[in-house]
């Protein structure tokens, strides 16, 4: 008889009433069933952590003054009722401290995006998760789509021949006005740098463009040229990004960014270009990657569960048919689910390493921060172009 695989109890650290990125890893992890919230340090504020683990149905005992207090109190717990899982939705400049700490409690991490506030502070972390026996996730959502690992796969058979050019994208038109100056804590903290880190809009979804970039060209950026922007006066960091870059093989490059785009939604967009064809995925019509082949017609490759000619990796990231739409949360839960598998791969012996295959982990936020940093020496400096390197 087969026994019932108990969940993996896990705890939140930020995510209280209002945040809508926490509400969105909940859903997700809740998905396929593999998750369950036993606990959490969800505001600053006591009563509004009171207040969310009452809505999430969580004892008054289980939810914490702090996330220090949570991490003490949760590890001296039976080992069948202790949280296994911290999961880390608070401003940037929490991420590295819980991070560190947790995985030093013997905890697993999965952190939102950037791993820190700075490329000293992610090198710290890779030590830290390097010490530990734990395992170490990041939220980057978008390599979660099905149809991103398709791409990928395509990429790496040589569908479209030797990588000549990428064009990466992502406009947003949330900051188009002066919305923090309005009371939007969301867009508060991010142009506090204290909070933020040295990095606005490049921080918040150009690093998703980066990395969304280097994954799908399955090589990494070598060189930049950049020009970061602010359009609103008295805004403290930088809200549109453009630059050029050069990939390790030869491709080159261009990735634009900006939260100024005034009537976008959340378009983000890729295209690569071979000298035998190319791909084109975009993030609002997640379920369609357009393959054009050199003097051919144009083709249009859909998801759906059961489609013979899907790479392995993107159809075991798909639930539905062909036609039925899978989104945001669903490539998010798929981030989730591999998570799951490396969890309880460690609890039986069977996982190694600090990563979670299919899951980016500490190299890809290191990438990122350096990235971050890179941009800003480069649109500060002289130098037509320089290079991406991962120390500070």
């Amino acid at each position: 008889m087969n026994l019932p695989v108990a969940k993996i109890r896990m705890g939140f650290v930020g995510g209280g009433e209002g945040a809508f990125i926490a509400q969105a890893h909940r859903q997700a992890a809740g998905l396929d069933g593999r998750f369950e919230l036993v606990c959490g340090a969800f505001s600053r504020n006591p009563q509004n952590t009171q207040d969310t683990g009452a809505a999430l149905g969580l004892p008054a005992s289980r939810c914490y003054s702090d996330w220090q207090q949570m991490l003490d109190t949760e590890r001296t717990l039976p080992e069948a009722q202790r949280m296994q899982l911290v999961v880390i939705v608070t401003p940037n400049h929490l991420h590295a401290p819980v991070a560190s700490q947790a995985l030093s409690a013997g905890f697993h991490v999965f952190s939102e995006k950037p791993a820190a506030l700075n490329l000293a502070e992610v090198l710290a972390l890779k030590d830290v998760v390097q010490r530990s026996s734990r395992l170490y996730g990041l939220a980057h959502t978008y390599l979660g789509y099905p149809m991103v690992w398709q791409a990928r796969e395509m990429v790496r058979s040589g569908v479209i021949g030797a990588l000549r050019k990428v064009i990466v994208e992502y406009p947003q038109g949330w900051l188009s006005a002066d919305v923090a100056g309005q009371g939007n804590k969301q867009a508060e903290w991010r142009d506090n740098p204290e909070l933020s880190g040295l990095g606005g809009c490049i921080g918040d979804i150009g690093t998703h463009a980066f990395s969304l970039a280097e994954f799908v060209a399955d090589q990494p950026i070598r060189q930049l040229c950049a020009m970061l922007g602010v359009h609103i006066a008295g805004r403290q960091l930088d809200d549109d990004a453009s630059m050029l870059f050069k990939m390790a093989d030869g491709a080159s490059g261009v990735l634009i960014a900006s939260q100024v785009c005034a009537g976008e939604e959340n378009p983000l967009k890729i295209r690569l270009y071979g000298d035998k064809g190319g791909l084109e995925w975009r993030q609002e019509e997640p379920a369609s990657l357009i393959h054009r082949a050199l003097d051919q017609p144009m083709r249009v490759l859909r998801s759906g569960v059961g489609q013979p000619w899907l790479c392995a990796a993107a159809s075991q990231r798909m639930r539905l048919p062909a036609g039925h739409p899978e989104g945001y949360l669903e490539a998010m839960a798929n981030l989730y689910g591999d998570l799951a598998n490396a969890i309880r791969g460690h609890a039986q012996g069977q996982t190694s390493g600090h990563d979670a295959p299919g899951v980016p982990g500490i190299e890809v936020g290191l990438r990122g921060m350096a990235f971050i940093e890179t941009v800003i020496a480069n649109h500060r400096g002289d130098a037509k172009w320089t290079d991406l390197v991962c120390t500070p």
